[in-house]
């Protein structure tokens, strides 16, 4: 590709150094934002105001650390500007990773840390962005939770007919399939809004910026690699998801020395937002060293 890829950046909670910093990845037809919103708090340790501890109820007594957090958004999603073709011919999932290096380094120069590692957890091509930082930053990263991802999303031809069909008629195009994918059993009943939230933010996505996501995705193949990360890692699945099942959580707990599978029972695709406690918790975890390699 001839340009680095400009990706939408969000300061959840940005502070200084003396706090952890943990980067958030999105879904494919996510923003950050709409994925993550309702685990952020608990994550963080208090809300972005610091009104409250943001503890979720039956979580282990004593102090936790408070929590840094940004996130970062693909390429025509969420906070991202309007992609040119330069940014996304031949995009890849390795330059996603390299971008969100940027955006790491864009907060630690507010932080006064540049350089210095970081934590990070990334849902499906998000989470293939961590596997990616895993291997090809491994200074940076101090650890990772990834979440409903795969070390391979299947045959391309699938994934290049997507993007073919989106770039001629747009996001809304996915939205019946997404609904499907995305959400365990029951969801969309119980919590109408979150499931709006998702799915808006998928049909408002650059047609252009998916369909190029989708072809990285479809490059993406990290079988048998990766043994060689030395940090702790925490792979996490929804039951239901169709997607990325537990199987493919467990190839990735399989293959990471020490690395711990959590799969969470009725949840599908989007686990921080169908089960925002469960997942905070488990990332909060991390980040306080109770996952170790």
């Amino acid at each position: 590709m001839t340009a680095r890829p400009r990706l939408g950046a969000v300061e959840f909670v940005l502070r200084d150094a003396s706090r952890p910093l943990l980067v958030l990845g999105p879904s494919l037809g996510t923003s950050v934002s709409a994925l993550w919103a309702d685990a952020v708090p608990l994550i963080a340790g208090g809300s972005a105001d610091g009104g409250s501890d943001g503890r979720a109820a039956g979580w282990a007594e004593g102090p936790a650390p408070d929590v840094d957090v940004i996130g970062w958004d693909l390429p025509g999603h969420g906070t991202s500007p309007s992609p040119t073709a330069d940014e996304l011919e031949g995009l890849t999932v390795g330059d996603l990773a390299d971008a969100v290096l940027g955006v790491v380094e864009h907060a630690q120069v507010r932080r006064g840390d540049v350089g210095a590692p970081f934590w990070y957890a990334g849902v499906s091509v998000g989470g293939a962005v961590g596997q990616r930082l895993l291997l090809d930053a491994p200074d940076r990263v101090s650890g990772a939770a990834l979440i409903c991802t795969a070390t391979w999303f299947g045959e391309a031809a699938g994934w290049h007919e997507r993007a073919d069909l989106v770039q001629r008629a747009g996001t809304p195009t996915q939205v019946e399939a997404a609904a499907r994918r995305w959400f365990g059993p029951g969801f969309l009943d119980r919590e109408p809004q979150v499931g709006l939230r998702l799915l808006g933010s998928l049909q408002t996505a650059d047609p252009s910026g998916y369909a190029a996501a989708c072809r990285a995705v479809s490059g993406h193949d990290l079988r048998g690699r990766l043994g060689a990360v030395g940090v702790p890692v925490v792979a996490i699945a929804g039951s239901d998801d169709p997607a990325t099942p537990p199987d493919r959580l467990e190839e990735i707990a399989d293959a990471v020395p020490g690395a711990r599978l959590v799969v969470l029972d009725g949840a599908a695709h989007l686990a921080p937002a169908e089960r925002p406690q469960a997942v905070a918790e488990l990332v909060r975890d991390l980040v306080a060293g109770k996952v170790t390699a």
